[in-house]
């Protein structure tokens, strides 16, 4: 498992996922410095997913019931020859783990004959979504548009969760 070892494989199609070193095959160069990495998905559905335990990572009842600004950030691009689908969900969770706010994404689909397909950023932020987070889950993935074996899905890097305490 190795480098998706932090990672809940939800969905791990075609090829499964892969670590590929920037800027990869018929990539793109990415702008922020030490990012050198990314996931790659493949020809069929590819999502992973992180759960955040917020009270075994340090944050008190308190901190958390005062309803901190929660950022959600992640990065995805396609390749030059191949288009693909990308998503992302992020749900705030109480301590049985309901539902407390979700943000997901708009689906994107790139066509990189049509549309420049480079590293691309969303960023989502949950504010006044009341008291109780306990647990942040962080889902992301998607695959290519043109069932080619191998990696030519959506890539994926510089995923991040931010508690404004």
């Amino acid at each position: 498992m190795g480098k998706l070892e932090f990672w809940e494989l939800i969905v791990n199609g075609g090829n499964e996922w892969k670590v590929e070193d920037m800027p990869g095959d018929c990539g793109h160069d990415f702008c922020l410095e030490g990012v050198t990495k990314y996931f790659a998905t493949s020809f069929e559905p590819c999502i992973k997913r992180q759960v955040i335990d917020l009270l075994a990572e340090g944050y008190s009842d308190d901190e958390l019931d005062a309803q901190p600004a929660v950022t959600a950030e992640d990065w995805y691009c396609g390749r030059t020859d191949c288009g693909c689908t990308y998503q992302m969900t992020v749900c705030l969770l109480d301590n049985d783990c309901e539902l407390i706010q979700e943000f997901k994404s708009e689906p994107v689909t790139l066509d990189p004959e049509s549309e420049d397909c480079s590293w691309r950023k969303v960023t989502h932020t949950f504010s006044n979504y009341g008291p109780g987070m306990r647990f942040i889950t962080f889902e992301h993935g998607g695959n290519d548009t043109k069932f080619w074996e191998g990696w030519f899905g959506v890539r994926v890097t510089g995923s991040s969760v931010t508690v404004e305490v």
